[in-house]
This record gives structure tokens, C-alpha cells and sequence, in this order.
């Protein structure tokens, strides 16, 4: 018997219960699913960092942690864990997800189109937009996530630039790294999506010197993580750049006196650019607890020098 222990807000246990059970009943283990094992009896927990479970020293027989989160950065390190860990990867999903807003705010900003869904002076302004190989857009970050939205963006014409800590070879994408190769990538972009994830050497990419490099009118796409910009330097480079559209921050909710708000050069979403599904998701998590049951390697073990 294969005990999984589901330690997370009572929330979001009515919301992936069923998905659970009837994914786990697909792979045939014979398992039992609950929110109340006994610590000693559990093989896996399906984690959210926020769930009360915090020590994971009782757990003495534990395989696996399974994040229902992409991000790990509130767990990755927990010192009392030392079983595996693994993040969301959601191909159906999370990244779906992603890839649709990261492509409908870059067309936004593309096509200009805010100036037209807004516009009470009724401006006729018959200037056509640049197709897209004419609109350079750097990622900064390529994960998972940021390949999925750089191969998309790709596709429908655009000249993609992407960074990363450590070089990538990715077909269609300039691929650079480093420091030189980060100032290289911010210098030609008109625009910037942003996703990283959250770790120490993360923590304001996008600062006073990265902003200074981006042209003017240049855009800010964010729905990676909030730690990624330095929100001072944000607020002071505005002026000279085109739009920031932010979806992360370092306080959620954003509080209502927060800057950013007011600001003409600003869009606010909710964190809302990629969510876990539980019907796929659920899919991913027993699937990955089935090939551990096997023997076989888990998919999507976070690395924990890196810290995701």
C-alpha cells in the first residue's frame, strides 16, 4: 500500500481530491489518499508551501515531495527536508496557461492597442504597427516556461532573443548567457517578458544599470516572479520606457497604495499569467508518484543548488 499524504489548504483539498483519485486510480497503484496520514506511515506528500506541514523530520519513510506550485522557492530550503522534490510542470496546464498570456501581452504591446480600446480623443491614427520579425523580444529565462513562450512567439514571426544563467542551444532562438550576454539581450529588446525564477542570484535582474540598457519605449512583461525587478528603479525609468505589465510582485495582494496602481505606464494583473489546474496537474503528480513506484526516475526533480 502506497500512503500519500495531501498537505495543503482545505481549499484546495475540495478542489483535487476527485482529480487525484481518479488519476491515481488510472495508473493502477494501490494507494491510499488522505489529509490525515500518520507521519511514519507516509510514502509521498502533495505539498503547497503554505500548508501547515513545515518539519518534515516525522516523516521517516518519505519518497518524494510533490509541489502543486511551480515555484519551489518557499520550500527548496527547508533544511528538515531531504526526500526528493519535485515542481509543477503542466504541460496541458500551467504552461498552456503561460504561453497564452505571455502571447496576448506581447501582441497587446506589438499592435498598440491599447491606444485604440482607449481613446476619448478619438485620435485617427492610421500609423501601422511593425510585423513582428521587426519587433525584437527578448525572454529572460528559459526554463520550461520561457522555451514554450519563446517557440510560440517564434512562430508567429517574431525576432525571440533568449537569456539564461547557463547557456541554452534552442532552435529559431538566439540563445545567450551570462552577464555580457544579459546586457546584450536587454539592448536590442523592444520588449521583455521575464521569467526567471526566484532565487538569490535572481533577485533584481531588471535593475537601475539592466533598465538603462533597454531603448527607449521599450516593454516590460512580467509574470515570472516580483523579486525579478527592483521596483524603485521601475518606477524611475517609466518615464522613458513605453509600458511595464506586471503580474508578479513582492507583496501580494499588491497593496492598494502600492505606486504602480495610479501609474499611466502600468498594468496590474492579479498573478493570474499561469495557474495549476487540478485536473491536469493531478494527472502529472500521479504519474510521477506511479514511476517512483517503479523504480524509475522522477521527472521534474528540482535541483537544490540551483534552487529550483
Amino acid at each position: 500500500m502506497t500512503n500519500i499524504l495531501f498537505a495543503a489548504s482545505q481549499s484546495a483539498w475540495t478542489k483535487y481530491e476527485t482529480h487525484l483519485t481518479t488519476a491515481l486510480d488510472a495508473t493502477g497503484l494501490d494507494y491510499t489518499l488522505a489529509t490525515d496520514v500518520p507521519a511514519d506511515q507516509v510514502d509521498y506528500i502533495i505539498y503547497a508551501p503554505n500548508a501547515t506541514v513545515q518539519d518534515f523530520t516525522p516523516y521517516t519513510r518519505l519518497k518524494a515531495v510533490m509541489n502543486l506550485w511551480a515555484g519551489v522557492e518557499q520550500v527548496v530550503n527547508n533544511p528538515t527536508l531531504t526526500a526528493p522534490l519535485t515542481r509543477m510542470v503542466d504541460a496541458e496546464g500551467l504552461t498552456q496557461g503561460m504561453v497564452e498570456w505571455v502571447t496576448g501581452h506581447v501582441l497587446r504591446h506589438h499592435l498598440g492597442m491599447d491606444a485604440h480600446i482607449v481613446n476619448p480623443n478619438q485620435t485617427w491614427d492610421d500609423t501601422p504597427p511593425p510585423v513582428a520579425k521587426d519587433r525584437p523580444v527578448t525572454i529572460l529565462g528559459l526554463g520550461v516556461l520561457g522555451q514554450a513562450c519563446a517557440s510560440q512567439l517564434s512562430r508567429i514571426g517574431f525576432s525571440v532573443t533568449g537569456w539564461s544563467r547557463s547557456q541554452k542551444d534552442i532552435p529559431v532562438i538566439t540563445c545567450l548567457s551570462g552577464p555580457d550576454g544579459l546586457r546584450h539581450a536587454l539592448l536590442g529588446a523592444q520588449i521583455v517578458v521575464l521569467l526567471l525564477p526566484d532565487t538569490p542570484a535572481t533577485e533584481n535582474t531588471l535593475d537601475a544599470d539592466a533598465l538603462a540598457a533597454l531603448p527607449d519605449g521599450a516593454v516590460i512583461v512580467n509574470p515570472g516572479r516580483g523579486t525579478l525587478i527592483d521596483d524603485d528603479a521601475l518606477l524611475a525609468a517609466l518615464p522613458r520606457l513605453g509600458h511595464a505589465t506586471l503580474d508578479t510582485f513582492r507583496t501580494e495582494p499588491l497593496p492598494k497604495d502600492h505606486p504602480y496602481w495610479a501609474h499611466p505606464k502600468v498594468t496590474v494583473t492579479p498573478h493570474i499569467a499561469s495557474a495549476t489546474r487540478p485536473d491536469s496537474a493531478a494527472r502529472v503528480i500521479a504519474d510521477n508518484i506511479a514511476r517512483a513506484e517503479r523504480g524509475e526516475t522522477l521527472h521534474h526533480l528540482v535541483d537544490r543548488a540551483a534552487g529550483y
